[in-house]
C-alpha cells in the first residue's frame, strides 16, 4: 500500500509544477502585453485647447484724413485766389486805362476821373485735385460773394478794402469722406501809377471752420475744427497800348500761409484724433494780359484775355499725427506740382464813367489739380 502511493504522489507533484509553470507563462504574456497597450484612458485623454493670439489695438489708417488734408488744400487755394483777383483790380489794364482816360480813346485826358469805387461779385468755383500718396483725390465746389470799396488817394495812387464769404463742399468718394468749409477773408490792396509802370499790393487775412463727416460702416465720425489763411502779393506789370489794344506784361510773388487746429471725431467705429497742420507757398506768377475795346452809343465794351506761368519755388507742409488709442501714425500734406499755368478771359460793359459790369473765367492747371472760376461783378464809381 505503501509503495503504490509513492508514484502517484510524485506524478500528481510533476503535474502540478506543470500548472504553475504554464500559468505563469501565461501570466508574463499578459504583463509584457499590458506593458505595451497604453491605458484606455490615456488614449482617450482631449488635449487642452490652444489660447488665441492676442487681438492687435486697432491701427488709423492714413486715409482716415483725406478730407482734412482736402479741407486745408482750399483753404490755401481759395487765399491764392483772393490775392490774385485783389492784384489783378489794381493791375487790370482797362481799370488802369479808366483811371487815365475814365471816357475812353475818344475823349479828353482831363476829364475828372472818379475818386472813389465800391464792387460787389458772386463767384463759384469746381476744383478737383488727383490722387497723390496716400490721399485718394477730391471734388470741391464753392460759392461766394465779394464786396468792396476803393479810393484814389492822389493821382495815380489807389487803395481798396474787400471781405470774401464762401462756402465750399468737399467730397472724398473714394474714402467715404466729406466736409464743408465756411471761410470769411478780409482783404486790402493798393497801386501805384508811374507813366507806364504800375505796382500793386495785397494783403489777405482770412478764417472759417471745417466740418467733417467720414463713414466707418458703424455709422458717421465727425469733428469740426478752425481754419486760418495769411497772405501777401506784389506785382509789377507795364501798360503797352496801341490804339485801343494793349499788352500788359507781369511779374508777380505770391506768399499764403494756412493752417488747420487739431481736432477729435465723435461717434461712429475707432474714431481718430489728428493734430493741427499747416501749409506754406511761396510763387512766382510771370505772364501778361491782352485786350481791345471798343466804343459804342457812348458805352465801351472790352474783351481781355491772360496767360501765366506758375513756378511754386518752396512748398512746406507740417506732418499730420493721427492717433487711435495708443497707436498713431504721421500722414503728409497735399501738394501742387512744381509748375503749372494759369490763364483766364474777362468781358466787360462800361455802361457810363460811373457804372460797369463784367463776366471773369479764371482757370488753374496743375499735373494733379485743376481749377475753374466763373465770377460775375458790378462796379459803381463816383
Amino acid at each position: 500500500m505503501c509503495c503504490s502511493s509513492r508514484p502517484s504522489r510524485a506524478k500528481e507533484t510533476r503535474t502540478g509544477r506543470r500548472l504553475v509553470g504554464a500559468v505563469a507563462i501565461v501570466f508574463g504574456i499578459l504583463l509584457a502585453v499590458a506593458a505595451a497597450s497604453p491605458p484606455a484612458q490615456a488614449q482617450k485623454a482631449p488635449r487642452p485647447p490652444t489660447p488665441p493670439p492676442p487681438t492687435p489695438p486697432p491701427t488709423p489708417s492714413p486715409t482716415d484724413i483725406n478730407s482734412d488734408l482736402s479741407g486745408g488744400a482750399a483753404v490755401t487755394n481759395l487765399g491764392s485766389n483772393f490775392l490774385e483777383r485783389l492784384g489783378n483790380q489794381a493791375s487790370y489794364g482797362f481799370s488802369r486805362a479808366l483811371r487815365n482816360n475814365p471816357g475812353g480813346g475818344g475823349a479828353s485826358e482831363a476829364t475828372d476821373a472818379p475818386r472813389f469805387r465800391a464792387w460787389a461779385e458772386a463767384y463759384g468755383i469746381w476744383a478737383r485735385t488727383g490722387a497723390q500718396g496716400d490721399f485718394v483725390g477730391d471734388r470741391r465746389q464753392t460759392w461766394g460773394g465779394v464786396g468792396g470799396i476803393g479810393a484814389r488817394l492822389a493821382p495815380g495812387v489807389n487803395v481798396g478794402v474787400s471781405v470774401d464769404q464762401s462756402h465750399t463742399k468737399i467730397d472724398v468718394p473714394l474714402a467715404l469722406q466729406a466736409a464743408t468749409l465756411d471761410l470769411t477773408q478780409i482783404g486790402a490792396n493798393a497801386s501805384v501809377d508811374k507813366g507806364p509802370w504800375t505796382w500793386a499790393i495785397a494783403l489777405v487775412h482770412g478764417f472759417g471752420k471745417v466740418n467733417s463727416s467720414r463713414d466707418t460702416g458703424a455709422g458717421f465720425a465727425r469733428a469740426d475744427y478752425n481754419a486760418h489763411i495769411d497772405g501777401a502779393l506784389t506785382e509789377l506789370s507795364y501798360y503797352g497800348s496801341l490804339d485801343q489794344s494793349r499788352i500788359v506784361p507781369k511779374a508777380a510773388f505770391e506768399y499764403v500761409r494756412a493752417s488747420t487746429t487739431s481736432f477729435q471725431e465723435l461717434g461712429g467705429l475707432d474714431p481718430v484724433m489728428a493734430s493741427g497742420a499747416t501749409v506754406e507757398r511761396s510763387r512766382i506768377l510771370l505772364g501778361a494780359e491782352i485786350g481791345h475795346y471798343w466804343i459804342f452809343d457812348q458805352k465801351i465794351f472790352d474783351l481781355s484775355a491772360y496767360g501765366k506761368f506758375i513756378d511754386n519755388v518752396s512748398q512746406n507742409f507740417s506732418s499730420v499725427t493721427v492717433s487711435l488709442g495708443t497707436e498713431s501714425i504721421a500722414v503728409q500734406g497735399i501738394s501742387e506740382s512744381r509748375y503749372g499755368a494759369d490763364a483766364g478771359a474777362s468781358a466787360s460793359l462800361s455802361l457810363s464813367n460811373a457804372a460797369r459790369l463784367y463776366l471773369n473765367y479764371d482757370g488753374k492747371f496743375r499735373a494733379a489739380m485743376q481749377s475753374h472760376q466763373g465770377t460775375v461783378g458790378v462796379e459803381l464809381r463816383w
